[in-house]
């Protein structure tokens, strides 16, 4: 009988060593040298690619505050071309970056999965010993003893496997736990990546675009400033054109430019954004995707995440008597877990609701309506002042708008395209504004 009993209690601490042995096996399989090396490089890499896309950047700038030449144009389209190519770049070391975090990922889970198997089956035989154990009656095992004391300290020893029984479940549950961690981690992942190749598009057909131009301009001048002073002096609209332009804004009827900034004077006027930036923004926003504005909030909603957006959303329409049903919204985007961004400056509903008021006291419009083109630009000029565009410059402004599509995320290299549009049309929309000025 104590041959028995030494022999289970035997097997149950070798089932042990096992587990630790098969935890301390997967625990070194994510730490991979090449891994860690290969991620370094393009960690490396990237620094310098974003360097440089600084470098053109400041060209950029710098260049657009001289006189207007076909030299000078010719070198900012050329900065512009370049800078894109390496977003493109950086863009496509970012997504190889995440692939492997995602291989990594994957392999991690994988083991996870089955080291939780493993556990699993080693545990079943660990209580397949215990009941056999139990199933001794208390005096056959007093009777498989020479003495007392080596019975009891069997005893206390196998107390102690039973302890370590509990911990072993107790370490299932945390690895299950971890396994459901690593799973949502590598679907954050795959989201970004996704969201990432996007912007990759977008960044190229700028680039073809941006290409096409330059193109074009040699063509009609032959590279002669004479020749380009003409074309430029053929491309300036007069402020009858200027006015009669439509400016199109997802969700509400199309409005012309005037109308616009007819809008954009009065935020100004009540919280000091600048107006062709506030165009800009606007812009952006109305047109950023094919998809705005054609989303549902039952659908692009749905996230159990997204409780408080569809609360707020119903809020919304009731007060203003909307069928929410039929009223467009954003659909969920890549970057987030929700969709439902309402009206031209396309403001999630939570968001509008921290904005109201102050929208309300400023338009005289009790409720106000994220759809209608007036509220929705003071509710834009609202949070880019919060968000500082107010007295800083360009480089405020540019930070504001970011800050506007991203929160606190704004500084990621990954949205910086949203930034530099905004500021070219807010560049665009100067112009045409100092022309309908000087006109009157």
């Amino acid at each position: 009988m104590k041959n028995k009993i030494i022999f289970i209690l035997f097997s149950i601490l070798l089932v042990i060593f096992l587990l630790v042995e098969g935890r301390l096996t997967i625990a070194n399989e994510g730490d991979s040298n090449a891994i860690v090396k290969k991620r370094a490089e393009l960690e490396n890499e990237l620094k310098k690619i974003e360097t440089e896309i600084d470098k053109y950047k400041n060209l950029i700038e710098n260049k657009q505050r001289e006189s207007t030449t076909l030299e000078r144009d010719i070198s900012i389209i050329d900065a512009k071309v370049q800078k894109a190519r390496l977003e493109i770049k950086a863009r496509n070391l970012t997504i190889e970056g995440l692939k492997d975090d995602i291989d990594e990922k994957s392999k991690n889970i994988d083991s996870l999965i089955k080291k939780e198997e493993e556990e699993k089956k080693s545990l079943a035989e660990l209580i397949r010993r215990v009941n056999e154990f139990d199933m001794v009656s208390p005096i056959e095992l007093v009777l498989g003893y020479n003495n007392f004391s080596d019975f009891f300290v069997d005893m206390d020893s196998f107390d102690l496997i039973q302890g370590k029984m509990e911990d072993y479940f107790q370490d299932i549950k945390s690895t299950k736990n971890m396994t459901e961690k690593e799973k949502e981690d590598l679907e954050s992942k795959k989201s970004e990546e996704e969201g990432l190749r996007t912007l990759q598009e977008l960044e190229k057909k700028r680039s073809e675009q941006i290409e096409n131009e330059k193109k074009k301009i040699l063509k009609v001048t032959k590279g002669k400033e004479k020749e380009y002073q003409k074309v430029l002096s053929g491309r300036q609209k007069d402020a009858a054109t200027i006015r009669s332009q439509l400016f199109i804004l997802t969700g509400s009827p199309s409005i012309p430019f005037e109308k616009a900034v007819e809008y954009a004077n009065f935020a100004y006027r009540a919280t000091g954004v600048r107006p062709a930036f506030l165009l800009g923004v606007i812009a952006e926003e109305s047109n950023l995707g094919a998809n705005v504005g054609k989303g549902n909030w039952k659908t692009d909603m749905a996230n159990s995440q997204c409780t408080k957006q569809r609360e707020a959303f119903v809020k919304i329409t009731n007060e203003l008597g909307l069928n929410p049903d039929l009223m467009p919204v954003s659909k969920k985007a890549w970057y987030g877990y929700c969709g439902g961004a309402m009206g031209p400056a396309q403001f999630m509903p939570t968001t509008w609701q921290l904005y109201k008021s102050g929208v309300s006291s400023l338009t005289g419009h009790n409720p106000p309506n994220p759809w209608d083109p007036q509220d929705a630009f003071v509710a834009a000029s609202l949070l880019l002042k919060d968000n500082g565009a107010v007295g800083g410059g360009s480089v405020a402004e540019r930070r504001a708008a970011l800050k506007y599509l991203a929160g606190s995320n704004w500084n990621k290299k990954s949205y910086s395209f949203y930034g530099d549009d905004v500021m070219e049309l807010a560049a665009k929309y100067q112009e045409q504004i100092n022309i309908i000025q000087n006109s009157q």
